[in-house]
């Protein structure tokens, strides 16, 4: 059996980075590793190539070669994915698809004519598929019926399928769920709410074979809250560290979590030893209020200022992601979220509109309040929210297209980048230059000299780009190789701040216009016949 693993485009995002992938030679930020996963799974003596089409497109040597087309996309790849899978059928190609996507709305697939639907987690449901296909079967829609894997028979994935060269970061996965119950999450839909975790030994082995096959840049671990199980991270960091001291540092970690990382000292500086150099936090909002009415309550037990901030200063650098529209929020969210990032000096910074995601909670909710707009929802930052709001859509929208805007004006996020990075210190660098020195090449000189040409010449920053170096190199040197690192983003949302204004400004404009239609059409009433006399 020969097997194409095919991975859809992703949309020009927050996240695509492609201005900044361009300064560093690359051509996307994470490899799929979820189609690396399966093909770990399959049964080892078909044959797979892989073919990631934020890389590069299929050709017709692909489709030639393959029995077998197999697909996994995240909703926000949807519209690729299907595009994918009428090219693949035009073929007579066989096609399967799995993934986040497929799971949500499998109907979409349907309509498609998928052969083979294999939903959930792929440790259940497929060798489900392979069964199947032994049996001769050419179609089926194989789900696990709401059990969840033990995510220690999880083989090593296939990475030898990937061209590391074509990536920014590696990825790898340690733990799947999450035990909160924040009601706009899928996570928990998808994985449950009880982490499980792989073992160090295993975990060990995966960063062997990376080892092994040359990799030696940054590994994200795509876990949605890798702290879900604090007493496994913990075991998982101590067999960690000595492997990093043996391997003499190749790697740097970056993962996301949840804001309750700062109540734990002892986990921070752990994760510091083992070289983790940022974290992503799922602030959402400073409004107490909102965070109660979305189920956030992890978020309102502690200032969220001071444990962003004791986050950082204990060495992480931090990324936070941020919502706006949530019921009974009050006006003027758009600005408490700049007023929160600029005083916690956050780089990075995902804004976007809550989107109702199938089957969440909130999602649930919406419907039966009649209140879904549309029962599709696309997690993209330049998308209208898919439900009535509580307050007016048009005023949220204006919010969040300024607040998008004053976020990334490129004065601001060079000045948050520089205070964050002395929040971290020089402690943040314990084993600095062990594993960057070795990948020091032309490309990241140039990209360099791009940015100062761009930031220290060009722009209105000049003055301040020169300044913030003068000052990372007085009083944090270890820090100025992933404090430009930062810089460099800069390149990407100066434009991408521009796409989502256009678009944002574009689909409100159509809204407004039905709107205004559909106040402007009078109620036709029944006429009541007269009463006779």
């Amino acid at each position: 059996m020969r097997v194409l693993l095919l991975y859809p485009k992703f949309p020009k995002s927050f996240w695509s980075f492609e201005k900044t992938l361009e300064l560093i030679g690359r051509k996307a930020m994470l490899p799929p590793l979820g189609l690396v996963t399966v093909a770990a799974i399959l049964p080892q003596e078909w044959e797979f190539k892989l073919v990631d089409r934020n890389v590069g497109d299929v050709t017709e040597e692909d489709w030639n070669w393959a029995d077998l087309v197999l697909m996994s996309a995240m909703i926000v790849q949807k519209d690729d994915m299907l595009a994918q899978v009428q090219q693949a059928k035009r073929r007579g190609k066989a096609v399967a698809v799995g993934g986040p996507y497929p799971t949500a709305l499998p109907e979409d697939l349907k309509a498609v004519e998928t052969d083979f639907l294999i939903l959930d987690e792929g440790e259940i449901t497929l060798p489900m598929f392979v069964e199947a296909i032994a049996r001769g079967e050419t179609s089926g829609v194989f789900r696990s019926n709401g059990e969840k894997p033990d995510v220690t028979v999880t083989p090593v994935p296939r990475f030898d399928l990937l061209d590391f060269d074509a990536y920014a970061e590696m990825s790898v996965q340690f733990s799947r769920g999450c035990p909160f119950q924040c009601e706009f999450c899928d996570i928990i839909v998808l994985y449950g709410r009880k982490p499980r975790t792989k073992n160090p030994e295993q975990f060990l082995a995966e960063l062997d074979r990376l080892y092994e096959l040359g990799w030696r840049r940054s590994i994200f671990l795509v876990d949605d809250n890798f702290i879900g199980n604090k007493r496994n991270v913990k075991l998982l960091l101590k067999a960690i560290q000595p492997w990093m001291v043996e391997h003499n540092y190749p790697f740097s970690f970056a993962t996301e979590a949840s804001v309750d990382l700062a109540k734990d000292q002892e986990l921070m500086d752990m994760m510091v030893a083992c070289n983790f150099g940022s974290v992503f936090l799922g602030v959402e909002t400073p409004d107490a209020d909102s965070l109660a009415t979305t189920k956030k309550y992890q978020n309102t037990r502690d200032p969220l200022s001071d444990a962003v901030i004791q986050i950082a200063k204990s060495g992480l650098r931090v990324m936070a992601g941020f919502i706006i529209g949530f019921d009974g929020e009050k006006a003027g969210a758009g600005d408490r979220i700049v007023e929160f990032v600029e005083k916690t000096a956050i780089p990075t910074a995902l804004f976007s509109m809550l989107q109702a995601l199938p089957d969440t909670a909130l999602w649930h909710r919406l419907e039966k309040e009649g209140r879904l707009r549309e029962k599709n929802a696309n997690i993209n930052q330049t998308t209208l929210m898919n439900f009535v709001p509580t307050r007016p859509l048009e005023d949220i929208a204006h919010e969040y297209i300024d607040a998008f805007w004053r976020l990334y004006d490129p004065a601001a996020f060079l000045d948050r980048t520089y205070r964050h990075f002395r929040f971290l210190g020089e402690a943040t660098y314990p084993h600095k230059g062990k594993a960057t020195q070795k990948n020091t090449s032309w490309v990241v000189v140039r990209a360099l000299l791009t940015i100062a040409w761009r930031q220290g010449i060009l722009r209105k920053t000049r003055f301040q780009f020169w300044r913030n170096l003068w000052l990372m190199y007085r009083h944090n040197r270890g820090g100025i190789s992933s404090y430009l690192s930062v810089c460099a983003q800069a390149e990407h949302f100066l434009e991408y701040r521009q796409i989502v204004k256009d678009q944002i400004e574009a689909q409100l404009a159509v809204y407004l216009a039905q709107k205004q239609s559909e106040d402007a059409t009078p109620t036709t009433e029944t006429p009541q016949p007269e009463l006779v006399r």
